[in-house]
């Protein structure tokens, strides 16, 4: 798999890139050229076409209801309700237009995508729960993204099968849990990060198994501990007590602080991974021969996947579930399969160069599909008419060099900042606007200056902080506390965020590691390895058989 048989040079960023024999063979098996770009420009690209969290008011064009969308309203699309998007009120076969072979296929693309109706946010069977997107099966759920399976959840990003969680980034069957990040199976543990199978603890980092801890890491099946030191049960209790005092007492950051110090001292292991075969990359678990994936459980012979669950033979896809034979796309799931150069794909196959489709298959080219077969451009053909056609237009494709290259960023229905591009590949307005990219200035409605003083303690809040407009510390942005979080605050005893939900995101996102191997050695047996973290980023950095000897 790791076999180099040509390396080049990416014309957007000039980095050198390798093309593997495993990438060639997959690519000449599903038919596509190899890719021009690097692995990371590539990822970004797909990005921008993703918008998860920034939601906007706004009108359905279709029924007139006001609804929650991820196109805010001075965008020039077309926007539906989900309930209108899904019913019989329209036929995205309405819009079907001819393919006109004088002209590029993304700029006919974009003219249909300007003119087809957009779902307002990507959801399905949610209960109680109207601001979250790309998100399905939650009930009395607040601003999660990404997020499937979870009750009582709010502000969190790809949390799985959880409860009564808030402010989390990777949570996995976990309850009550506060502030955490990249933790599975946990229940009472706060401000803490890549944690499993831990409970009643605040401030620990890479610990397994562990209850009642304190400002601890690399702690494996521990009770009771303090800055990795043993305590007896009512030394213990009072530690705890006077530090939940001093969180209570306007202290976060100072805390904060420390957790940070304790982490960056800890003992870090190369690569975030277990369970695998033939593979590499980060946070990376029970897979076989996935290579440079990122956030992947159950893959099974992938390159350059990132966010994904159980998925087979993939290639360069960001955000996908229950899938396989997929490349160049993101948001694709729900046993779907054979997807090429598509966005939001779920319970289709055969698709390639398409928008949006439910249920479907045999698509080239079109935009807001919902139980349809054999279409080009959203209009029907037979099943000759399509072969016969979609290779026409391939053939065309490569004439002008758009085959085998997803949609160029500048026709993404999304500003630059609002997408995930702009949290992994962040860029400064001017930048955006010298890519010919849009970008969404800020709407000062939304930056009122804050009037209210909030309590340093939890004990002196009143209920009627539910009714202020307090304006984030960072960015200046307004955001509102919800009873459901002021309940959790109170009941252990937490004090109020002073960042507003979007930068305790950042905050969390820019803690794990990046998305990219680098070379360095191993700070205790010095041998070469491959990293997430770079050489100055932490000093204690093992291979994995030292770590293994040293923590376990």
């Amino acid at each position: 798999m790791d076999k180099i048989i040509e390396t080049k040079t990416c014309p957007k960023c000039k980095n050198e890139f390798h093309i593997f024999d495993w990438d060639e063979k997959f690519y000449k098996r599903i038919g596509v050229p190899s890719p021009k770009l690097c692995p990371n420009c590539r990822q970004q690209r797909r990005l921008a076409f993703r918008n998860e969290r920034k939601l906007y008011h706004r009108d359905c064009n279709l029924c007139g209801k006001k609804i929650i969308s991820i196109y805010n309203s001075s965008s020039p699309l077309k926007v539906y309700c989900p309930t209108c998007w899904y019913g019989d009120k329209w036929d995205p076969l309405d819009f079907g237009k001819d393919f006109d072979f004088s002209r590029p296929f993304f700029e006919q693309f974009n003219e249909l995508k300007l003119k087809v109706p957009h779902i307002s946010l990507y959801w399905r069977d949610n209960e109680n729960a109207d601001y979250i997107n790309m998100s399905g099966y939650n009930k009395n759920c607040y601003l999660i993204f990404a997020a499937e399976y979870n009750e009582d959840c709010i502000y969190g990003e790809q949390v799985i099968k959880s409860k009564n969680c808030i402010d989390t980034l990777n949570c996995y069957e976990s309850e009550n849990c506060y502030e955490v990040v990249d933790v599975s199976k946990c229940y009472e543990v706060f401000f803490s990060q890549n944690c499993r199978n831990c409970n009643s603890s605040m401030f620990i980092y890479d610990c397994r198994g562990c209850s009642d801890c304190l400002f601890c890491s690399n702690l494996r099946n521990k009770t009771r501990y303090v800055f990795n030191k043993h305590y007896s049960e009512e030394d213990f209790k009072k530690i705890k007590k006077e530090l939940i005092e001093t969180l209570n007492n306007g202290q976060y950051n100072s805390l904060m602080d420390k957790f940070v110090k304790m982490k960056k001292e800890a003992i870090h292991k190369n690569l975030e991974s277990q369970n695998n075969e033939n593979g590499i990359g980060s946070f990376l678990f029970d897979s076989k021969n996935c290579m440079d994936c990122y956030d992947l459980s159950y893959g099974e012979d992938c390159r350059y996947v990132y966010t994904a669950f159980n998925v087979k033979n993939m290639v360069d896809v960001c955000h996908a579930t229950d899938a396989e034979i997929t490349y160049e796309g993101t948001s694709i799931g729900y046993n779907s399969y054979d997807i090429k150069f598509s966005i939001g794909s779920w319970t289709s196959n055969n698709i390639e160069y398409t928008d949006t489709a439910a249920s479907c298959s045999e698509l080239f080219g079109c935009v807001g599909m919902k139980y349809k077969k054999y279409c080009i451009f959203n209009k029907q053909y037979s099943e000759k008419e399509y072969k016969e056609l979609k290779s026409r237009i391939i053939e065309h494709m490569k004439s002008t060099g758009e085959f085998g290259e997803f949609f160029p960023m500048n026709i993404s229905p999304f500003c630059y900042n609002e997408t995930v591009a702009n949290d992994y590949y962040p860029l400064q307005k001017d930048e955006i606007l010298e890519l010919g990219l849009s970008y969404k200035d800020r709407e000062e409605r939304e930056y009122l200056k804050q009037n209210y003083s909030i309590p340093a303690s939890i004990d002196d809040v009143p209920q009627n902080i539910l009714e202020e407009i307090l304006s984030c510390e960072i960015c200046k942005k307004n955001y509102k506390i919800v009873l459901q979080e002021l309940k959790f605050y109170k009941k252990y005893k937490l004090p109020i965020p002073l960042y507003c939900p979007d930068c305790r995101y950042l905050f969390k996102l820019y803690s794990r590691p990046n998305r990219k191997l680098l070379r360095r050695n191993c700070s205790h047996c010095n041998k070469e390895i491959s990293s997430t973290y770079h050489q100055d980023q932490y000093k204690e950095v093992f291979c994995e058989k030292c770590y293994l000897e040293k923590i376990v």
